[in-house]
């Protein structure tokens, strides 16, 4: 059961968080939340839309629990999806879903005290019912619901940014930013689809791309575009790297390879990937961004899944390659430039905590306080047990009290309870540290820690 004090088993844990984490306002510096919906203010007839559409967390579960697809992402009704995903929620207890799920119906819909189940189904359908068709509890109302002071999304190079024009109008109490995530530039593993996707940079930018030249400009001109409307981050999905990059003319080379739809060798692939991020390191330190790698995901194992329902539908795993050598390669190309931007590093194979945490410390050059972030428990590793390894990873390898605190890297606009989920574990571990001992049992010396990590530390890192 969700309480007050949920997960705040020592007396010093309950009051870290309720006095010096619970009120905080939350900085969102990595999601992947639809900016048309939130210019909008997209409103749901049910808990089912905002629960299920899209949310492959509950997809992945559902399929396991033997639900059909039609369940899932398909065309049963919202009531039959609800039902579908309620009937298998007492199956899910210890998985990290279960405890989201009634985190969710506490903030924001106010649902205390009640076991979601079949037995529940109604009283919650109706409730929440009659909260999102009550007029007041849009998208934009739910943000303000959660505190959320500040958000990032997700945006291609490509992207108009129409929707963060239209939201910066609107001053409804939380800024949006995007974020510019340039995957796409560098994915020359199909050229099909890489020109497919070059063809929509020309028509936004109503510019032909023939050469490598050409291209290059063009990114650093849409840089600029999303600087202008407030972008300070930059994200970036490695799923290959190669301890080499190439020269300008071997790029040269293969860009025009690649626009004549010729098959690219695999090498060439990682390399030129390799020569496209250090192009983007250097537009970013001299912008003054902060720069995020996500390392380690497996997308698309199962063929006939990707084939009949498209990427980020649930099917995407952990890899397991080894990239700890070709990526200090990778920050040392930048740093001997001086043009190392501030960087987090996020892996998302559990093995390799220990390799970020300390290949960070690497690269801390006393320019700033944490330039060199270890970042959040990422995707498979957001629940309690990842989001503790984190902490203790970091604690042991870097220095906690400079940490910039968790984000989403969601599409689910209640997913912001995991924010007061990291909130509740980091008052938990320091709380039982303070207990047994092993730090200071002070409260004026961890608590401001406390918030720092919670938000402060966010909000200056950024320079939001």
């Amino acid at each position: 059961m969700i309480t007050d004090d949920f997960l705040l088993d020592t007396p010093q844990a309950r009051t870290l968080f309720h006095e010096y984490a619970e009120a905080l306002p939350l900085i969102d510096y990595h999601s992947h939340l639809d900016p048309v919906a939130i210019a909008d203010n997209k409103q749901f007839d049910n808990i089912a839309q905002l629960w299920l559409d899209g949310d492959h967390y509950k997809w992945r579960a559902m399929r396991t629990n033997g639900i059909a697809e039609r369940y899932c992402s398909g065309d049963a009704t919202d009531r039959e999806k609800y039902d579908a995903w309620v009937n298998i929620i007492p199956r899910l207890i210890r998985n990290p879903l279960y405890h989201w799920t009634h985190l969710e119906l506490r903030r924001p819909f106010g649902i205390t005290g009640i076991l979601l189940g079949p037995d529940t189904a109604d009283e919650v359908w109706d409730r929440t019912s009659a909260l999102l068709q009550s007029g007041s509890f849009g998208v934009q109302d739910i943000l303000r619901i959660m505190n959320v002071e500040l958000v990032c999304t997700t945006d291609d190079p490509a992207d108009t940014l129409e929707a963060h024009t239209r939201i910066a109008q609107q001053n409804f109490g939380t800024r949006v930013l995007p974020a510019f995530r340039p995957d796409k530039s560098r994915a020359l593993g199909n050229t099909r689809v890489w020109n497919s996707w070059v063809a929509r940079l020309e028509q936004t930018t109503q510019r032909d791309i023939p050469d490598l030249p050409t291209f290059l400009q063009t990114l650093a001109e849409r840089h600029d575009f999303f600087a202008q409307h407030g972008c300070k981050l930059s994200d970036h999905s490695i799923e290959m790297v190669d301890e080499e990059s190439l020269s300008p003319e071997e790029a040269a080379r293969i860009f025009t390879a690649a626009r004549q739809n010729q098959a690219i060798a695999p090498r060439d692939v990682a390399r030129f990937s390799n020569f496209m991020l250090d192009f983007f390191a250097d537009l970013d330190a001299r912008a003054g961004w902060v720069r995020q790698f996500h390392i380690g995901a497996l997308r698309n194992p199962n063929t006939k899944a990707m084939d009949m329902l498209g990427p980020d539908t649930g099917f995407d795993c952990i890899d397991d390659f080894c990239y700890a050598r070709p990526l200090a390669k990778m920050l040392d190309r930048s740093a001997q430039k001086d043009l190392l931007p501030k960087t987090i590093l996020y892996n998302l194979n559990p093995r390799d905590n220990s390799v970020l945490a300390a290949l960070c410390g690497s690269f801390q050059d006393g320019i700033c306080p944490g330039k060199m972030q270890y970042g959040a428990a990422w995707w498979f590793l957001d629940q309690m047990d990842g989001m503790i390894q984190h902490i203790e990873t970091l604690s042991q390898l870097g220095t906690l009290s400079r940490f910039v605190g968790m984000l989403t890297d969601s599409r689910s606009f209640l997913s912001y309870t995991r924010h007061e989920y990291f909130r509740r574990i980091l008052c938990r571990v320091l709380g039982r540290d303070m207990a047994v001992g092993l730090i200071p049992d002070k409260l004026d010396l961890i608590g401001p820690m406390v918030s720092d990590i919670s938000y402060n530390n966010a909000k200056e890192y950024f320079q939001f």
